[in-house]
């Protein structure tokens, strides 16, 4: 195969979040189908200020300058790449300076969100000058992504939709979440645990606002504790708590064991784009979900079998107060895991598009 190069901010290695990890997956199979033929460049992402933030606003972002475009296009030339890898359309200014020198190269851009759209969301959330700036910074270097790639990779119908409205173009691939495979197979229960339901999600502005409303709408009419487990959200303890059977775990070394005890997961999301890691995530696992239709945006097809979709107040508490007793660890939801979100269901869908 021809050679491809895979360009995205640093990855650290740290789990925390969806999208480090997400990237780690996709270079990791691409690795596993080219070999020696994938060349890996990352970029630095740094703070902008003064003059770079006004920078920011026509697309230099995660890493990209005036600098690091030369760099790119210089080796693309140097070591002959006939294919480029964007990881994420954020790095869209990146497209438009590779074809200019190099209009031979095809470009593919996977889209980890549409990230105009997240960011308008985090933006109604948290009004104010910064996350404007952050909204408009993205919206324009998406644009050069859109315009200037050859091939689109969306994680689902809905974000491809999402392209059209914005930008006039829909996506060539649709490529859903993939996960690399945590479960052990011997977590074992947390043995001080009572029953209790799992809410699993890092502090972003969807995961805070689901999680409050859940504390507050639905938490005090159920029997069953909720854990709240994810970096950042300790934040959110003085709040949460509350309500008497909140609790606050917030970062964890590993999540097996948090899983395993649980009763079933929660996702009461409401907004975003893309795909939810979570949901995934308890499929691995072999756990039921109770979520919103925007938790299971790209698992429809599976919702059923997973769980219960549930949209309102009125809807969780009437699934969650009446569970009937379930397996700790589902078989059949971990083999809809392994079939269409693991490495090996990522692995055959790159190649497919790669071929």
């Amino acid at each position: 195969m021809s050679k491809l190069m895979f360009i995205t901010p640093r990855m650290t290695g740290g789990l925390s979040g969806g999208r480090e990890p997400l990237s780690r997956l996709h270079f990791e199979c691409l690795k596993d189908i080219l070999g020696d033929q994938l060349v890996l460049h990352e970029l630095e992402p740094h703070a902008a200020r003064g003059l770079e933030a006004i920078a920011a606003l026509r697309g230099h972002i995660n890493g990209i300058s005036r600098n690091t475009e030369q760099a790119v296009v210089a080796r693309i030339r140097a070591e002959s790449v006939e294919r480029v890898y964007l990881d994420g359309s954020n790095l869209g200014r990146l497209a438009r300076s590779i074809k200019r020198a190099h209009s031979k190269v095809e470009i593919l851009v996977f889209f980890h969100n549409v990230e105009a759209r997240f960011f308008a969301g985090a933006l109604r959330q948290r009004p104010g000058l910064k996350p404007l700036g952050v909204l408009i910074a993205n919206w324009n270097a998406e644009r050069l992504a859109v315009r200037h790639a050859d091939r689109l990779l969306v994680l689902n119908k809905r974000d491809s939709d999402g392209l059209v409205r914005l930008y006039d173009r829909a996506a060539t691939d649709i490529v859903p979440m993939a996960i690399e495979d945590r479960r052990g197979g011997d977590e074992g229960v947390l043995a001080e645990a009572r029953d209790y339901l799992l809410f699993v999600g890092g502090d972003f502005y969807a995961n805070r606002a689901g999680i409050l409303w859940f504390a507050r709408e639905v938490a005090p009419h159920l029997s069953l504790d909720t854990w709240v487990v994810g970096t950042g959200m300790e934040a959110l303890r003085p709040q949460l708590e509350q309500a008497p059977n909140m609790c606050v775990v917030g970062s964890v070394q590993a999540l097996g064991a948090y899983y395993a005890g649980a009763r079933a997961v929660i996702a009461p999301i409401f907004d975003g784009s893309g795909m939810k890691t979570k949901v995934a995530e308890a499929l691995m696992f072999g756990k039921h979900i109770a979520g919103t239709t925007e938790a299971f945006c790209g698992y429809e097809q599976i919702a059923r079998q997973a769980g219960w979709v549930c949209n309102s107040s009125e809807e969780f508490i009437a699934t969650l107060k009446n569970l009937v007793p379930l397996p700790r660890f589902d078989p059949e939801l971990r083999a809809i895991y392994e079939r269409d979100y693991s490495r090996s269901a990522l692995r055959l869908r790159l190649s497919a598009i790669l071929a």
